[in-house]
């Protein structure tokens, strides 16, 4: 792999999570100081709006970089979602703020196309630590972000935390040129769009829905529990300090750290209880039924438990996504892959603003307690846990794209 350029896609990466994360646990206040609007209802369908502005422009994205070069493309995408970031920040009406944020969302999607680019510069082996590696950094930005929008939000007011998004998006825009000028790119376009995409493996594809329908049920129930679990905690703390409800949102973050490290400890052991799928799905639920006692010590440990299983989970699923797939068509099947998780992000934003709307908050958590517990069952009809041994014993080489 070219020199420098590993580095700066995990830096990309990082900037574009802390960009998202600015606003995501705070769209209830940032509703109702910006716009006066306090519908549960609405913080729902705009969070589910987001997720298919997301679904609909990234597999477009990705036919688009079979012809463009990835970094070329981000380039110009990473900087229109910043100017439209901008724009927002005039909007003096609701339907003016839609509009315009779904745009940058539209645009700001393609970074996802940073992920299975990286893959393909990648030895197969070193997949589990890399994609590993990104996960810790999508937490970590997610506590910074929390912390900084919760901070924003709560010194300077929602101003501050479009601002703050749209600085993200052009620090993204400065790497990918800083990569481009610099020679660092790896092509890969050129070569894909003078073939066909190749043949799946036997038995691939069915391996890979099955992994996109277990995801789509594991996204719906992790996301059921996050538009509203800033308000969740300030209700059963007593505190409207937003920096602190940010820094309790951001825990998962923390963990997956440890969970990095503990799984770098382990590598090359058989028999990790933390590598078992079914292990994970079951610590989970466990983590989302702590949450739901409104209790401050019991939220703070589900939040652990939560925060390790989902590291777990998503580094397991997305191993196993480019274990089934080939170099070629990695961006395709990401796209697929990331439709699904959308598409359960998509069904969670809708379900938890109606049940917020007439159940109130701590249901969300039960539910979503009952959704991993559902994929457990499907983990033991399908065997996922032996199909992920022998993908691991399997590990069939494949030519990584190298440059240099």
């Amino acid at each position: 792999m070219t020199t420098g350029l590993r580095p700066a896609i995990v830096a990309m990466s990082a900037f574009a999570v802390v960009s998202d994360a600015i606003l995501i646990a705070f769209y209830p206040h940032f509703f109702e100081r910006r716009y006066g609007v306090t519908s549960a209802f609405h913080v729902g369908a705009y969070i589910a709006a987001i997720s298919i502005a997301v679904m609909c422009t990234l597999p477009l994205w990705a036919r688009v970089a079979r012809r463009v070069e990835t970094m070329h493309l981000l380039l110009f995408t990473q900087a229109a979602a910043g100017v439209l970031c901008l724009l927002s920040w005039f909007a003096d009406s609701v339907l003016a703020y839609w509009v315009l944020s779904m745009l940058m969302f539209m645009c700001k999607s393609s970074y996802l196309l940073m992920y299975p680019y990286l893959m393909r510069m990648q030895a197969p082996d070193t997949h589990a630590h890399t994609i590993g590696l990104l996960s810790v950094v999508v937490h970590l930005g997610g506590i910074f972000g929390a912390v900084a929008g919760g901070f924003a939000l709560q010194r300077f007011g929602p101003a501050a935390c479009i601002g703050l998004m749209a600085a993200g998006d052009f620090a993204q825009m400065m790497v990918c040129a800083w990569l481009i000028r610099s020679g660092r790119v790896v092509r890969v376009a050129a070569a894909d769009a003078a073939v066909p995409a190749p043949a799946r493996a036997p038995g691939s594809l069915r391996r890979i829905l099955h992994l996109c329908g277990l995801v789509m049920l594991i996204d719906f129930s992790a996301y059921l529990v996050r538009p509203f679990f800033s308000r969740y905690w300030e209700q059963v703390s007593g505190s409207s300090e937003q920096l602190v409800s940010g820094a309790v949102f951001a825990i998962p973050g923390a963990v997956a750290l440890v969970a990095l490290f503990v799984n770098q400890r382990a590598r090359g052991r058989s028999g990790r209880l933390h590598d078992h799928v079914l292990a994970n799905l079951l610590l989970g639920t466990a983590g989302l039924m702590l949450q739901a006692v409104p209790a401050e010590w019991s939220i703070l440990a589900g939040r652990v438990l939560y925060g390790w299983s989902l590291f777990q989970l998503i580094v397991k699923f997305e191993v196993l996504l480019f274990r089934f797939s080939t170099p070629p068509s990695y961006a395709r099947d990401f796209s697929v892959f990331n439709f699904f998780q959308n598409l359960g992000v998509l069904l969670s934003s809708f379900a938890a603003g109606a049940l917020v709307e007439r159940h109130g908050i701590a249901l969300t958590f039960a539910i979503a307690a009952v959704g991993l517990a559902v994929v457990a069952v499907l983990d033991l009809l399908l065997g996922l846990d032996r199909l992920t041994s022998a993908a691991s014993a399997r590990a069939i080489p494949r030519e990584a794209t190298h440059a240099g």
